[in-house]
Parts: C-alpha cells; sequence; structure tokens
C-alpha cells in the first residue's frame, strides 16, 4: 500500500470523504516558533491533501496532514472548504518548479513540494476539482432560483384568485408579511462566494488536454521516488556488508534501465501531446473554414 492509500484509509474514508490527491511539502520560509509535539526538529512529514465528501452537498476540502517521525499513523491538522481557498499560486509560469503558494482566508501557507511533477499533478487536480465544483454549485443555484420564481409565482397567483374572491378585503391584508419580507431582503443579499484564483501557473495545469500531462508527471514522479529510494539504499549499507553493496548495484542496475524505459516514454508522450495539441488547431481552424462557407452560400 502506497502513502496516498494509506492516508486515504486512515484519514478520510472513516469521516465518509474521498481523497483525490496528496502531495508531500515542506515550508519554503520556516515560522519562528512551533507549538506542534515534535520530537527532533524536522522530525516529522507534511501532506497537502485535496478531498470530496460523498454525502451531498458535496464539500470539496483542502486538508494538513501529518506523519510524526517513528509512527506509521497519520493526523489531520488544519482543513479548509474550497469557499476559503482564496488563491494557488504556482511561483513559475513557464516552467516545471516544486515550488507553490495556498492563500486562505485566515492562512498563506508557502510550500515546496517534493518535485515538480509531484506539485504539477496536485495543482492539476485541485484546478479541475475546482471547476467542476463551482459548476455543480452554480448549477444547483440555477434550479433553487427556478423553484423560487415558480414559487412566487403561486403565491401571486393565489393571492390574485383571493382577492377577487374577497373583493371587500382592505390592502394590508395582501401585502406579506414580515417572514416573507426578511426571506424576500435575504435573497436579494445573497452573493456568491469568490472562485479562488489560480496564477502563475502553467497553461497546460489548468488546460483542456489534462489526462496526457497526469500520465506524464505520473511517470515523472514515479521516476523520481525511484531516484531517491536508490540514493536512500546507497548510502545505508556499512563497511564489511559486500552483499548489501552487491544488491544495492543490482537495484541500481534495474532502476537504470527503469530510467532510460521512462525517459523514452516521456519523449513518446510529449510528442504525442504536442501532436494531440497541433491537432485540436487543426481541427479548430477547418470548423471555422466550414463555418464561413455555410455562413457565405446560405446567404
Amino acid at each position: 500500500m502506497n502513502i496516498q492509500s494509506a492516508i486515504n484509509k486512515e484519514i478520510f474514508i472513516p469521516r465518509n470523504e474521498r481523497m483525490l490527491v496528496a502531495v508531500e511539502v515542506r515550508r519554503r520560509k520556516r515560522k519562528r516558533m512551533s507549538f506542534l509535539p515534535t520530537g527532533a526538529k524536522g522530525d516529522y512529514a507534511t501532506f497537502i491533501c485535496v478531498s470530496v465528501t460523498n454525502t451531498r452537498p458535496h464539500q470539496l476540502l483542502i486538508t494538513k496532514v501529518k506523519q510524526f517521525g517513528g509512527s506509521s499513523s497519520f493526523t489531520r491538522r488544519s482543513q479548509w472548504t474550497v469557499e476559503q481557498l482564496r488563491q494557488v499560486n504556482g511561483i513559475n509560469p513557464n516552467k516545471d518548479s516544486p515550488e507553490f503558494d495556498l492563500v486562505f482566508d485566515n492562512a498563506v501557507d508557502q510550500w515546496v513540494a517534493s518535485s515538480s511533477a509531484e506539485k504539477c499533478i496536485f495543482v492539476q487536480i485541485l484546478y479541475h476539482a475546482c471547476q467542476t465544483y463551482w459548476e455543480g454549485k452554480a448549477e444547483s443555484l440555477g434550479k433553487a432560483r427556478k423553484l423560487s420564481k415558480l414559487g412566487k409565482l403561486g403565491s401571486q397567483r393565489r393571492a390574485s384568485q383571493g382577492a377577487h374572491r374577497e373583493i371587500g378585503a382592505g390592502p394590508s391584508e395582501a401585502s406579506p408579511g414580515p417572514a416573507s419580507r426578511t426571506l424576500q431582503a435575504r435573497r436579494k443579499s445573497y452573493v456568491p462566494p469568490k472562485q479562488a484564483e489560480f496564477i502563475n501557473c502553467q497553461s497546460k495545469l489548468t488546460g483542456d488536454a489534462c489526462t496526457m500531462n497526469l500520465v506524464l508527471y505520473r511517470c515523472k514522479a514515479f521516476l523520481n521516488r525511484m531516484k531517491n529510494m536508490i540514493a536512500t539504499q546507497s548510502r545505508s549499507p556499512g563497511r564489511g556488508q559486500p552483499e548489501k553493496r552487491a544488491t544495492g548495484s543490482t537495484m541500481g542496475n534495474v532502476v537504470h534501465r527503469m530510467n532510460v524505459a521512462l525517459g523514452e516514454r516521456g519523449d513518446r508522450l510529449t510528442r504525442a501531446e504536442d501532436k494531440t495539441v497541433e491537432l485540436m488547431h487543426r481541427a479548430q481552424q477547418f470548423a471555422d473554414t466550414a463555418h464561413k462557407l455555410a455562413l457565405k452560400y446560405s446567404k
């Protein structure tokens, strides 16, 4: 079981939530004082997770999870709703970088992911989750407004029918009561929450061709994890342990071959992505030309 599955099983499934993505991070600028019950300095790992509730209406949540040294369990520290998220700053819009900022109503966090690929996966999934959430929110709000308009029309019809039946009724009886006036004032004063801004993010992270990019970034993230694993294993064996060194060298050869294979696969995916974008542009040009011809000959 990988670490994301372990976090989902321990933290989110018991709360009837489903985790979409998690990224391991560390702070770019450390706080001066920390009240966390940690042992040694920096003896914990931090993860930023995006989850959605299984119950309706669905809520999109951003959660900070920590794993302290010497423990296999995870601890939920802070949690925000997507309405509290004000800005996602990708720092550099021109290249892949591991730095990003999250700005909430009551907090500003400056993070560095374990790799640029991990950060790109997180930003891409968070962006599309936010878009899906706000689209569903707007649709439900539109349905609620339609229902309120229908209810208002029905009440007006019933009021007009009652006025026809009781001709001698005074004007004060037809006026709405204080409860209805308060409800109308609340409806008029309702302002939908402002959506989060995604600034300094690469266009391929906030574009439509997301599936190909996700596959490419997942390959890069897997390759980075394997490199870190080999680097850790190469530092761990001491002197007088030739068997472990031999095992490490064999593992290094395997990883080298996987590195070459993943690099070739990444190049092919990049070429396929570029070709897909080119075909999309050509299809758009063809559609524009066909539309102009249709307008020309329809006259």
